[in-house]
């Protein structure tokens, strides 16, 4: 099977900062990968890349087959990408603002108009569809902008803590939307904190650290004949597990006369 998603010594500066080093990776069709490390280790750099966003990089990224920088407008048609922060337009209603997204995308009305009402009900959102969105929630906010990352039905889903402000019951069917995506043949690139999610769902974890993969395997090559979760092998590979002590030393602050 060929890679869909190539990644082959990727490196950025910001300025003399460099935050990615090298990174080199292939993903393959139907896998979710679960992206993971600590604040500024590079994660949202590099989706930012993969999402077309970012393009002045060192390094060669490709998307089924296609060279991103060169064809980053064909490539971003395969993709579906959600953010994080769901920066909507708040005076559009979530008809208006599918249809914004469905349209960019060349969908017909029809479609986007049938699209959008399964999978705001899905959401139990259909009947906040005509309601402006400078009155939704974090979490109803987070469901719309999900829904306008796979309207398009796209081949690759780029996620960047999806699961922010979401309840339990939306996180739940979240989980289980990302199996029956992975099943359609999807490629689902997850960044996020959330360690027993990305240890529950994800095929592959990559492990980056100050901008170097330093850890690549299934959840059991990871433990590799440990039984440690991931939340204690993030630790020890990025903090040598010191998180630990820093928690006492913090707590024994507090006590300091």
């Amino acid at each position: 099977m060929e890679p869909i998603i190539t990644i082959d010594r990727l490196t950025k500066y910001y300025g003399d900062k460099q935050v990615l080093k090298y990174i080199s990776l292939d993903i393959y069709p139907g896998q979710i990968i679960g992206y993971i490390g600590p604040n500024g280790a590079g994660k949202s750099t590099t989706v930012k890349i993969l999402a077309g966003i970012i393009q002045d990089y060192e390094g060669k990224v490709t998307v089924a087959g296609k060279d991103l920088k060169e064809n980053v407008m064909e490539v971003k048609k395969m993709i579906g990408y959600i953010p994080e922060l769901a920066e909507l337009y708040d005076l559009l209603t979530p008809r208006e603002y599918l249809s914004f997204i469905g349209k960019l995308y060349h969908l017909s009305d029809s479609v986007i108009e049938e699209r959008s009402r399964k999978m705001l009900d899905s959401f139990g959102l259909l009947g906040n569809i005509d309601q402006r969105m400078d009155s939704f929630s974090k979490g109803m906010r987070q469901k719309v902008l999900l829904t306008s990352g796979l309207l398009h039905n796209p081949s690759v889903v780029i996620l960047d803590e999806p699961l922010s402000g979401l309840d339990a019951n939306a996180v739940i069917m979240v989980k289980e939307l990302l199996q029956v995506l992975k099943q359609e043949g999807k490629t689902i690139f997850y960044s996020s904190h959330m360690m027993d999610v990305v240890e529950k769902v994800s095929d592959r974890i990559i492990l980056i650290d100050k901008g170097n993969i330093v850890a690549n395997g299934t959840i059991e090559e990871l433990r590799q004949n440990t039984n440690d979760s991931l939340e204690q092998i993030f630790s020890k590979l990025t903090s040598g597990g010191g998180y630990s002590h820093s928690a006492d030393d913090f707590a024994n602050a507090l006590n300091d006369k």
